[in-house]
């Protein structure tokens, strides 16, 4: 019997490993692969993005970093009242330098590695949606279990904006790390309360997340959510060190913003000409504005399967189910506030949700497979066989076969030939 049990764990760990190890080389950069030129023969393994462009906002990150390179980090007031200069000259807005922890990853990326300002940004992209597969792979096991943590990492080895966004420089998919790491933190503690090293990690996540991206305050607000109908869900026990850890790891980094700004008073003009202009830009206006359901639309059209799995799992909650329903919660109140900023939606946004989504549409496998208790192991393994190979096809037909840059409706729905006249690159 111990020799059967420690067989299967071998097992198992083999196909785990076997699993991360597929999703980490589909996140590689392609130009691991081919340093001076893409290799075509390459692209029918390793799944190469078909937008080669920079993209404006990369473009801006490149700048950030350039500056830190050129200045140093002692300067970053600087870069902070040029971007303030340049700003107030133009009609839209631009991405500011204050999502720090970005652009300060790939300075110490070049640093450590000397390559140039975009190809570090790239490299920390790619890195951080890596990291992210290993962290939902933990969290899943943390939740419900090594067999969980099995077909959340198969899901998300192949979940297609995840390995979209590990392809540029973006900070949506470096954001998405920070954010996962912050939700699997408040759960330990909540678990665990009153263990010192829990209570400090969960704090240097919220400060390291409000570095990342102004976003973090669709998260702080599902994390406060979570805290208050743990009151009738009972996730665990909110003690007074989670509530005070809650606010004060914000409080660090919204410090430590005003010391890189050089001031309150210009940080708060940085965020005020960001937000401000953003209704005048006329791409936000074009691509970023629709119904409270436009996100529910995006995510059917990349990831259908997945997605209505989820729906699934959702509306066969109960009491019992408290993972899954920790992490609906999350998805519902950061949802709530996201679908309604003006001018403000993405799916780039919503790549904090891959994770969550994909532990629900797994537990609905799991349902649906204990109808058939004979068969349980082999029905599930064949459906998220299936799914991972479905997700996999909408990658290459989305973003290898398509130039999709940006995550907009209307990009989607041309690259699925739902709409069929030409789509214009980076689109």
């Amino acid at each position: 019997m111990f020799a059967q049990r420690s067989f299967a764990d071998r097992v198992f760990l083999v196909v785990l490993c076997l699993t991360l190890l597929f999703g980490t080389f589909l996140r590689l950069p392609s130009s691991i692969f081919a340093p001076d030129k893409p290799l075509h023969t390459i692209g029918a393994i390793h799944p190469e993005a078909g937008f080669k462009g920079i993209g404006f906002d990369e473009g801006l990150y490149r700048n950030y970093v350039n500056s830190i390179i050129r200045e140093g980090l002692s300067e970053y007031p600087v870069i902070v009242d040029h971007y303030i200069e340049v700003q107030r000259q133009l009609t839209g807005s631009i991405l500011p330098p204050v999502r720090f922890l970005f652009i300060l990853s790939a300075y110490l990326w070049h640093r450590i590695f000397g390559t140039e300002a975009l190809a570090a940004l790239h490299d920390v992209a790619a890195c951080f949606s890596v990291l992210t597969l290993f962290l939902a792979t933990m969290f899943s096991w943390r939740l419900k279990g090594r067999a969980w943590a099995l077909g959340v990492a198969a899901l998300m080895s192949c979940a297609p904006t995840q390995i979209h966004m590990s392809q540029h420089a973006l900070v949506d998919g470096f954001f998405t790390f920070w954010a996962l790491l912050s939700l699997w933190l408040l759960w330990e503690n909540l678990r665990a309360p009153r263990k010192p090293v829990l209570l400090v990690l969960y704090t240097i996540s919220l400060s390291l997340l409000v570095l990342t991206k102004e976003n973090s305050f669709f998260v702080f607000v599902a994390l406060l959510a979570i805290m208050v109908v743990n009151r009738w869900l009972g996730f665990g026990s909110v003690t007074k060190e989670i509530l005070v850890c809650t606010f004060v790891g914000p409080l660090f980094g919204v410090v430590a913003l005003v010391f890189l700004a050089g001031g309150i008073e210009t940080l708060l003009t940085v965020y005020k000409l960001s937000v401000g202009k953003n209704y005048t830009l006329t791409y936000a206006i074009v691509t970023g504005d629709g119904p409270w359901h436009r996100y529910m639309v995006d995510l059917l059209l990349v990831s259908p399967i997945v997605f209505l799995l989820a729906i699934g799992s959702a509306f066969r909650l109960d009491r019992t189910k408290t993972a899954e329903l920790y992490l609906t919660i999350f998805i519902a109140a950061s949802y709530a506030i996201m679908c309604n900023v003006k001018y403000g939606m993405n799916l780039r946004y919503a790549n904090m949700w891959d994770m969550p989504l994909r532990f629900l549409a797994f537990s609905q496998l799991v349902t649906w497979g204990s109808l058939l208790r004979k068969y349980q192991t082999t029905v599930i393994t064949s459906a998220v066989l299936l799914i991972c190979a479905f997700e996999l096809r909408q990658y290459v037909v989305l973003f290898v076969q398509h130039p999709l840059y940006e995550l907009i409706t209307e990009g989607l729905l041309r690259a699925l030939r739902i709409l069929k006249s030409p789509l214009a690159p980076g689109m």
